[in-house]
């Protein structure tokens, strides 16, 4: 058999197929997996002709060999539960009849609580930007990530289609491209609104049908990399923070909503989470207070009375 016959036996495509429009994931997840997945094809194929070849051995013997790269636990983990995914769909197809990275156990991680922002290292954050066009928009944006816990990328990837100032809502793309509907507060809204005037003038000579709602000042849709620069450039006009990343604003609106007394179910469905466990490492509190107050707060809970 040829080399190209060969690597047609893994199914490397179909199992891309199959990611993206049965489990539905999104683009990045997607690329993730596939460059996983790829990467230990590449490392076996000229030990092992087919994936039915494939032995724990092996897996591990990959394994090892991200180690010697010096990859972080993370990335070691991330690899892992991608070639799970991918022997998993290789045995429901009925090409193996058992997964050979079933037995191997994902590495153990530390479990972190991330440091939570200060409300009033916040309120001297948002207070810091100037009253210009593009300062107008990066408070916008500041706004937008701690008033309604947005991670970056579903800020940039959101349109005007998506805005409703008049009820103070955003419709948000979320992971495995998952929507829902995020309030936000009466100043974020002040914000945007005047912030809007300046968009309209960065795209007037724009003609697309794509209408984001955070633009730079060429009118064109502003990037990942942009927001976190201008939170750097922002960091470096307050007092209380050295620095700040884009991420430690939704843990911010987390854990502050928490404090307020907010019920814990709440919380997970305004952050798009789908475990409670996830809900828990952005509040940066154990497990166990997290109940108690959910107990405490919500009627049906069943720590009260019928």
């Amino acid at each position: 058999m040829s080399a190209a016959g060969e690597r047609q036996q893994w199914l490397e495509e179909t199992f891309l197929e199959h990611l993206e429009f049965e489990r539905n994931l999104s683009p990045a997840t997607l690329k993730a997996y596939g460059r996983e997945m790829r990467r230990f094809v590449d490392h076996v194929v000229e030990k092992r002709a087919s994936p039915g070849e494939i032995r724990a051995a092996d897996i591990r013997d990959f394994i090892a060999h991200l180690w010697q790269q010096q990859l972080t636990p993370r990335s070691l983990e991330r690899a892992l539960s991608s070639i799970r995914t991918y022997f998993g769909f290789l045995l429901a197809d009925g090409i193996l009849e058992a997964n050979p990275a079933a037995a191997i156990p994902l590495p153990r991680k530390a479990l972190t609580q991330p440091e939570v922002v200060d409300r009033y290292a916040i309120e001297e954050l948002l207070e810091s930007f100037p009253d210009t066009p593009a300062g107008r928009r990066d408070l916008a944006i500041v706004e937008l990530l701690y008033g309604a816990g947005l991670r970056v990328g579903e800020l940039v990837a959101t349109n005007m289609d998506d805005l409703s100032l008049s009820e103070r809502m955003l419709r948000v793309r979320g992971k495995g491209r998952k929507e829902r509907l995020v309030p936000f507060g009466r100043r974020a809204a002040g914000a945007i609104k005047d912030y809007l005037p300046h968009r309209s003038r960065w795209r007037r000579t724009i003609e697309s049908d794509d209408e984001p709602v955070f633009v730079n000042q060429r009118g064109g849709r502003l990037s990942d990399r942009s927001v976190r620069r201008l939170l750097n450039t922002a960091v470096q006009r307050t007092s209380d923070l050295h620095r700040l990343h884009p991420h430690a604003l939704r843990h911010a609106f987390a854990t502050h909503l928490l404090e307020a007394g907010m019920d814990l179910r709440a919380i997970q469905e305004l952050l798009g989470h789908s475990s409670l466990a996830t809900t828990q490492m952005y509040t940066g509190v154990d497990l166990a207070h997290l109940m108690a107050v959910y107990n405490k707060s919500h009627p049906r809970a069943g720590g009260g009375e019928d």
